[in-house]
């Protein structure tokens, strides 16, 4: 069996198990190896709170594995459905970040050098089919991208050859009930469709993969090139509409991994994103993890929607905070600040959002309603919604950041100042 022992060579591994056949060859694999190659080995195992009895099962199993083959076991428990619900991510994203995370804290802790992985190469011939089947670009063709502090032994072994050593070795493992259920587009592809497709066109897995790497490679100079493109635009992430399609669906993609959205989107999240290049502002697409693309000018914008908190403050000097911003009223001079008269604010004046029926007069004494103005100023909708104000009712008299109204403008009968600061409190994207 091929194993990629260059990976491993005088380190401390810590084999990831699971209890099934591809992870107990693998923990074999190297114990069998270790004094040969110079390792250390250890073993981590992830239980998902996913399979109820059949996974703590498992992980008896595994414990018991460990301990008969005198293996150190580091175990991992979370409740993966409510992580997926928290993180508005599928149940396969939030378990797949669940296991890199407990991998990257082994490594962390000073526990081990590397964690291995017992992915091979049919897992990736798979994992092609199976994301080309689901509409994926060639961004997507990179199943196994190198992780810091992550080794695949495996990767060059294939299935047939990890069941020639469970059987050569009389290996007991578990077997996922879940694993012959068909329902799963997964075991479909795995136990249907790559064996029919190897009949008819044998090699087929092994030529997956291989056009895999080269997409991949494609993608990569591509993706340089899209990267150039992007730009930041009040907080958001944004694409040019004008780019030509590789170009733009590549920035796109770049736009969804800077809000953290890496996988779990598909074909038709692409599409309702190039729609946009032909809507009108304000147009916009759902996408996983609560990300929305957004039509704004010359740009598509992805953002995660700000949660309005409706909360009111009292329009008084000092610091204040409200939803992403950090706003102070204050006597004393600061750059970029709006300028008033402190003393011409009636009172009863709050802080606040932007309500329905906001009216402004500006600085010039021009009057339109705030959703007028704004749309003027060609403020994006995401911002002027969140934007504080300073308002008597309905009556908006400062806009912070932007302008203040005709009747707290500075004269010279003015004799207190007042200075209308803020800042974004969020990261950019």
């Amino acid at each position: 069996m091929n194993v990629l022992w260059e990976q491993l060579q005088g380190r401390r591994v810590c084999a990831a198990v699971s209890g099934g056949r591809d992870s107990v060859c693998l923990l074999h694999v190297l114990l069998s190896h270790a004094e040969e190659y110079g390792m250390q080995v250890t073993a981590l195992t992830c239980e998902h709170g996913i399979r109820g009895a059949a996974s703590q099962n498992d992980l008896a199993f595994t414990k018991e594995l460990c301990r008969a083959w005198g293996v150190p076991l580091s175990v991992f428990s979370a409740d993966v459905p409510a992580l997926a619900k928290a993180s508005h991510c599928g149940l396969e994203e939030a378990g797949r970040n669940f296991r890199y995370a407990c991998f990257a804290r082994v490594v962390a802790e000073g526990k081990a050098d590397v964690v291995a992985t017992a992915h091979h190469k049919d897992d990736a011939a798979e994992t092609v089919l199976f994301r080309l089947a689901r509409g994926t670009s060639s961004a997507g063709l990179g199943v196994f991208p190198p992780r810091a502090g992550v080794v695949r032994p495996l990767a060059e072994a294939t299935r047939a050859e990890i069941d020639g050593y469970i059987a050569e070795h009389g290996l007991s493992f578990c077997e996922d009930e879940t694993n012959a259920d068909e329902r799963f587009a997964r075991n479909c592809l795995r136990r249907t469709v790559l064996p029919a497709l190897e009949r008819a066109v044998p090699g087929a897995a092994e030529h997956l993969t291989a056009y895999a790497a080269r997409a991949a490679e494609d993608d990569a100079f591509l993706r340089a090139l899209a990267k150039d493109k992007l730009f930041v635009r009040d907080g958001a992430v944004c694409v040019p509409v004008s780019l030509p399609a590789p170009l733009f669906s590549r920035a796109c993609l770049l736009a969804l991994a800077r809000c953290g959205v890496t996988r779990d989107y598909t074909g038709k999240h692409l599409a309702e994103i190039a729609r946009l290049k032909a809507q009108q502002g304000g147009r916009r697409a759902s996408l996983p993890c609560g990300v929305e693309a957004v039509r704004e000018g010359d740009a598509i914008a992805f953002v995660r929607p700000a949660k309005a908190d409706g909360g009111t403050l009292p329009f008084a000097l000092g610091a204040f905070s409200m939803g992403e911003y950090a706003g102070m009223v204050g006597e004393n001079a600061v750059s970029g600040a709006l300028v008033a008269d402190l003393d011409a604010f009636p009172a009863g004046c709050v802080i606040r959002t932007r309500q329905e029926g906001d009216a402004f007069t500006s600085f010039c004494g021009c009057r339109k309603t705030l959703k007028k103005f704004m749309t003027d100023r060609k403020i994006p909708a995401r911002v002027g919604h969140s934007l504080p104000v300073v308002a008597c009712g309905s009556e908006v008299l400062a806009v912070f950041s932007q302008e203040i109204a005709d009747a707290v403008k500075v004269t010279d009968k003015t004799v207190r100042k007042g200075y209308l600061s803020l800042t974004r409190l969020t990261t950019e994207v």
